[in-house]
This record gives structure tokens, sequence and C-alpha cells, in this order.
């Protein structure tokens, strides 16, 4: 009988899924999100070993005129959305990128999805399906009370690109 691996035990790892990743030998978006922020990682795997290149964070938003009155918000739609687009200015390559979940539920309009909308418009080549990313009106932040300054963070965001 084969011994049970660790990571898989704590829900950590997903083997399997993993081994399909490694495969596939492309690089990946690491897409994590936390009880406060969303973090998004540019992965490469040399011989089943992951090297970060570009790692960002909801966090990093605060630099880009997030209102510290939102900080709370770091995890919603909006700053996934705005975390991917950080991203996507970050990375200088033009390969097809793997989008990587991890154990995270796959769940139509959600956070993760709303990270990949941030990707594919910054330009990153990812396969995906138009019909999971969130409604323009949620990534904008618009259905909230106190809503978010997200052109002012998009555009600052934008500068730094070019």
């Amino acid at each position: 009988m084969r011994t049970a691996k660790k990571r898989r035990i704590q829900n950590k790892t997903d083997y399997k899924a993993r081994l399909i990743l490694l495969k596939g030998r492309k690089p990946r978006i690491v897409v994590r999100k936390t009880n406060k922020y969303i973090t998004a990682q540019y992965v490469i795997s040399e011989e089943s070993k992951d090297k970060v290149l570009i790692g960002v964070s909801s966090k990093d938003l605060l630099k880009y005129s997030w209102e510290q009155d939102h900080a709370g918000s770091l995890k919603s739609i909006t700053a996934g959305y705005l975390t991917g687009l950080l991203l996507g200015t970050k990375i200088k390559t033009k390969e097809e990128v793997i989008l990587d979940m991890g154990l995270i539920r796959n769940i139509k309009k959600s956070r993760i999805y709303s990270v990949l909308n941030g990707l594919v418009d910054a330009g990153i080549k990812i396969n995906h399906n138009k019909s999971v990313f969130p409604d323009e009106k949620r990534i904008k932040g618009e259905h909230l009370k106190n809503k978010v300054n997200f052109e002012k963070v998009k555009e600052n965001i934008l500068k730094e690109k070019k």
C-alpha cells in the first residue's frame, strides 16, 4: 500500500493536476486567495522545481492609488481584476501561459476569473472562455455603496507599462 503524500492529506496539492500542468511545459499563472489578499505569480517549472519570476499581490494596489479606506476590500472582484492587470503588465514574454488555480473551487464569475480577465486585458495569451468572466459592473465596483477609484488605479497601472 502506498503512503499518502503529506501535502495531499493537508489539502495543499493535487498531484494529478500538478503532473498534467508540468507535462504541458508552459509557464503558469498561479493564483491564490487568502483571507485578506489575492496573489498572482508568473511561474516556470524546471525539472519539477517551480521558479517564481514575477509575483504580485492585491496589497500592491495601495501603491497605485487604491484608497486606504478600501484596504479591507483587497480580495474583491475589483481588486482581483486590477491584480491580474498589474501582473499582465509586468510579464514581458509573449508565449502562451496556463492558469493554475490549485485547489480553489472552479466557480464562474468569481474572483479568480476576475484575475484571469485582468490578465487577458493586459494582453497575455491564455486559453479562456469569456462566459466565466464577472460582469463589467462588478469589475468596476459599481454595485458597491462605497465605490473604489477603479479608473484611477487602472490608469496608474497602465501608465507604468509604458
